[in-house]
């Protein structure tokens, strides 16, 4: 059977730690969120974060609390599957402020309805490898895994009539 790991409670997105009221600097809100600075950067040009990131008077982006929690929740959503599109669109409504609430849960609600369909693929796609698994182990343990079909690139031996196993 599949064993899932849980990621340790300092993983990214979890306990972000306190954030000075002066901000972070990119490479530590990097550290801190789990993406590199390149997605940062990225995030930012696509119009994927509700509010502009702070700079210092050189030029430098300071990221503050907030900014840290919504590159998380950017994180979440692609991870699961969401566009890129769908993502600066929930930006968007959030940006705008109150008014569009239903507007952010029904995209919400049509992403997890997405990320459920996925899920049922994924465990359909999971029991086949578990098959294959127990087959294996099986045929080994019996000492007869050399039975196993394996193609050798001839039109006889793939077209056998026994099944692959």
């Amino acid at each position: 059977m599949l064993e899932v790991k849980r990621k340790p409670a300092s993983a990214p997105g979890r306990g972000l730690g306190a954030v000075p009221a002066g901000g972070v600097t990119i490479a530590e809100a990097a550290r801190r969120t789990g993406v590199s600075v390149h997605t940062l950067r990225y995030y930012e040009r696509a119009g994927l974060v509700v509010s502009p990131v702070d700079r210092t008077s050189g030029g430098r982006r300071r990221y503050r609390e907030l900014d840290l929690k919504w590159i998380v929740i950017c994180t979440k959503l692609r991870a699961t599957g969401m566009p890129i599109r769908g993502i600066r669109r929930y930006a968007e409504l959030v940006a705008a402020g109150p008014g569009n609430e239903a507007e952010r849960l029904a995209l919400l609600e049509a992403h997890r309805a997405d990320v459920l369909a996925k899920l049922v693929e994924i465990q359909e796609n999971l029991k086949l490898i578990d098959h294959k698994i127990d087959t294996y182990r099986g045929s080994l343990a019996a000492g007869d895994a050399d039975r196993l079909w394996a193609p050798v690139g001839t039109a006889t031996s793939e077209a056998s009539p026994t099944p692959p196993k």
